[in-house]
């Protein structure tokens, strides 16, 4: 399972199936994470991410995953991409 946050700071999570030189991604089993009171999570199936909206892409070890407390978690905002 991996993490893509986008450049409008989004999170996602899912199986990666794809990508291709251009670093577009199809994600399987996606889920948006939405940080707000509490970690809300929602589902979105099979999923394309453009390859330049990507910011960081990472591999997820789920067994610490399970142990990170989300709902104490308020990630900041990325700022504002300049290319």
């Amino acid at each position: 399972e991996i993490l893509v946050i986008t450049n409008d700071s989004r999170i996602f999570t899912g199986k990666l199936k794809g990508f291709d030189q251009t670093t577009n991604i199809i994600l399987g089993n996606c889920y948006e994470r939405i940080y707000k009171e509490s970690l809300e999570k929602i589902s979105l199936g099979l999923y394309i991410i453009r390859g330049d909206t990507v910011t960081l892409i990472g591999e997820i070890d789920e067994d610490v995953d399970k142990n990170i407390l989300h709902h104490k978690i308020k990630p900041e905002t990325l700022k504002p991409i300049v290319h």
